[in-house]
């Protein structure tokens, strides 16, 4: 006879879902025409596109006005307020059961949202919070320098521990990403206090909240690098510092339970991102503003191990004496033998 108790019914297919694109645009006339364009060509097409001019003085609108004239694109308008606060102003006026992000900057592959789009196609437990991809790394005029990026790079995906998750940059790019309205909305959106690593922070919390994620990978979309962005920018130290501290705040370390998310994970990656942007910078021939670079270590430092901590005081007069610095980073050998234990 047969057991009905060892059969399992097929995995239902879900309605066709909705979606929304979302480009905020700041001053980025000479891209945002290539990224639409990108989106006019899916074979996927998708269901509504916003720009949102998130207070832009060049002739970005402009470019995007036509097509809000023909209907193809809704063009929002709002004072500057940061790309954070501009997507979350784009999903909520948008009506997708998707959303799809995109860089004014970015490009997608004509296949980037049939393929994202795929796994949600299907009833999932637990159910699905975003689906990502690998993509490649183009420079500022669009030449090719890195093909499937996220290969090159050694972090997890998809993503799959919470250690993982802390201990080094996710690699979810929002241009590389589509995102289940259901999920976004209830985590929150991005923190709009956040302009640089909001992106870690959104996906780390749709992670927390239980929603699975799927990596696609195959490089389904173009990530400009802009030449600037090697150099310390005060506003992406100020957002790196908002972002440590909610995660020491969150995963204070539990020695009774054994566990230090903060020492053996969150410190020593802000540490290490902190000191290498400095010494890159250094290295470039820029000045380095010693003060802020002192105090976001500082804070970061007294959460490192003893052995951390120690290493770590002990390279910070250096900050000072950018001449010695500047030698000791060309002194080849030497250099070779510090840096792994500066750096851990």
């Amino acid at each position: 006879m047969l057991d009905t108790r060892r059969i399992r019914p097929a995995p239902r297919i879900a309605a066709a879902q909705t979606i929304s694109v979302v480009i905020p645009l700041y001053n980025g006339a000479a891209y945002i025409g290539e990224a639409l364009r990108s989106v006019l060509d899916q074979t996927r097409p998708a269901d509504e596109i916003i720009v949102v001019d998130d207070g832009s003085t060049d002739d970005g609108p402009a470019i995007v006005a036509p097509l809000a004239a023909a209907g193809l694109v809704t063009l929002l308008s709002r004072p500057n307020g940061g790309q954070s606060a501009a997507r979350n102003f784009g999903v909520a006026h948008s009506h997708g059961d998707l959303i799809a992000l995109l860089d004014q900057d970015d490009i997608w592959y004509p296949n980037h949202l049939a393929e994202l789009s795929r796994p949600f196609r299907r009833t999932s437990h637990p159910e699905i919070g975003w689906v990502y991809s690998n993509l490649d790394r183009i420079a500022i005029n669009g030449s090719m320098i890195t093909r499937s990026f996220l290969s090159h790079l050694g972090a997890q995906h998809p993503k799959r521990d919470l250690a993982r998750c802390l201990g080094e940059d996710m690699f979810v790019l929002p241009s590389a990403s589509l995102i289940s309205r259901r999920a976004f909305e209830a985590v929150g959106g991005f923190d709009e206090r956040l302009c640089g690593y909001e992106d870690d922070d959104l996906f780390l919390r749709l992670f927390l909240h239980g929603y699975d994620n799927v990596f696609v990978d195959k490089a389904l979309s173009k990530w400009r690098i802009h030449t600037g962005s090697a150099s310390y920018s005060p506003r992406m130290a100020q957002s790196r510092m908002i972002y440590a501290g909610k995660l020491f705040a969150q995963f204070a370390d539990r020695p009774e339970m054994g566990e230090f998310l903060v020492r053996d994970c969150s410190a020593p990656r802000f540490y290490r991102q902190i000191l290498g942007q400095c010494l890159q910078t250094v290295r470039a021939g820029k000045p380095c503003p010693t003060a802020q670079v002192t105090a976001d270590l500082r804070f970061v430092i007294r959460h490192l191990s003893l052995r951390g901590r120690l290493a770590a005081r002990a390279f910070l007069p250096l900050l000072n004496r950018p001449g010695m610095l500047r030698a000791l980073l060309a002194s080849g050998p030497l250099w070779r033998r510090l840096a792994p234990h500066l750096l851990r």
